[in-house]
């Protein structure tokens, strides 16, 4: 397994070269000069200062060598300084990149345990009310945009019946990991929706695959408890094409958590990511990218890797 580790490990390499080169191109197509977001909108500049600015943040170089040199100064740890303010941005993305991870790792544990089970419960009580009511559910959590979700979830638990805080990341002068907590449940909910959905649907058809497989009828033959055949012999076969969805559905995760992030001021990188685009701060838009890119190709390796715990006939070569 070490090896194919590594060589998943090498792997990402080219594909985080790719990845950055693309936002670094759409990039170079936003309107307006780029040295504009480096010269505040109140200060005079002559043409020859600005040509001297220009020089000396390296924009009057070709595209690729921009490139390039932004590659070999990351690789060494450097992703520049922000636009906004001069603070690193290797220093803002690890302040920030902890909350980000806190939320969405909640809010996926949610959405894989929620999901699977109400996905084995509707295929068990398969064309049945209550699975024609999961199945609605399931396709109207789908359908429902994460930021409409935030927005409708905000209104309901936190204005309206105030079970939750409004937003933030912990109550001033407390801080503790129950306040914490408290302000967390309410967006890891709202941005569990709809993994909890796509995980109900996909485990429901897998389920249904597996259960008239011939060993489940043995087994239930046997006298073996139904829930003992759902639990250990239909549901441990079912879950390696769930485990697929897992993974490829942890950059839409990310996409939710942007969103969520700016609706219930949760200071995480996706806040800071949206900062970032409206303030066209270049250098913090190329490190908030590779990160988050690299923390969707390390939850795919993390996937594969669980095939071997679920099903002990994969073997990795």
């Amino acid at each position: 397994m070490g090896t194919y580790v590594i060589r998943r490990l090498l792997t990402t390499i080219p594909l985080l070269l790719v990845i950055t080169a693309i936002i670094f191109t759409m990039l170079q197509f936003t309107p307006g000069d780029p040295l504009d977001a480096y010269i505040p909108p109140d200060q005079v500049v002559s043409a020859q200062q600005r040509e001297i600015i220009r020089q000396d943040l390296g924009l009057d170089q070709p595209k690729p060598v921009q490139y390039v040199r932004w590659l070999g100064r990351a690789v060494q740890g450097d992703l520049g300084y922000r636009i906004k303010n001069g603070e690193r941005v290797s220093t803002e993305i690890t302040r920030r990149l902890p909350p980000t991870l806190l939320l969405m790792g909640l809010g996926m544990t949610l959405g894989v345990t929620l999901g699977v089970f109400f996905g084995v419960l509707a295929a068990v009580k398969r064309y049945t009310a209550l699975d024609n009511g999961l199945t609605f559910l399931a396709f109207l959590g789908i359908s429902t945009p994460a930021f409409l979700a935030g927005l409708l979830g905000m209104y309901v638990f936190a204005l309206k019946l105030k079970w939750f805080p409004a937003g933030g990341y912990q109550t001033p002068g407390d801080g503790g990991a129950l306040d914490i907590l408290r302000h967390l449940i309410l967006p890891a909910s709202i941005l569990s929706v709809t993994y909890v959905a796509v995980l109900m649907r996909y485990t429901r058809s897998s389920v249904l695959e597996v259960v008239f497989q011939d060993y489940v009828r043995t087994a239930s033959a046997k006298g073996v408890p139904y829930a003992r055949v759902v639990s250990k012999h239909v549901l441990r076969n079912a879950l390696i094409p769930v485990i697929t969805v897992i993974g490829a559905n942890v950059a839409n995760l990310i996409g939710g958590a942007v969103f969520l992030e700016s609706i219930f001021s949760w200071p995480g990188t996706g806040q800071l990511y949206l900062d970032a685009i409206d303030a066209r701060d270049y250098p913090m838009i190329m490190g908030t990218t590779l990160v988050l890119a690299t923390v969707i190709l390390l939850a795919n390796l993390i996937t594969d890797l669980l095939y071997g715990a679920i099903d002990p006939r994969i073997r990795y070569s």
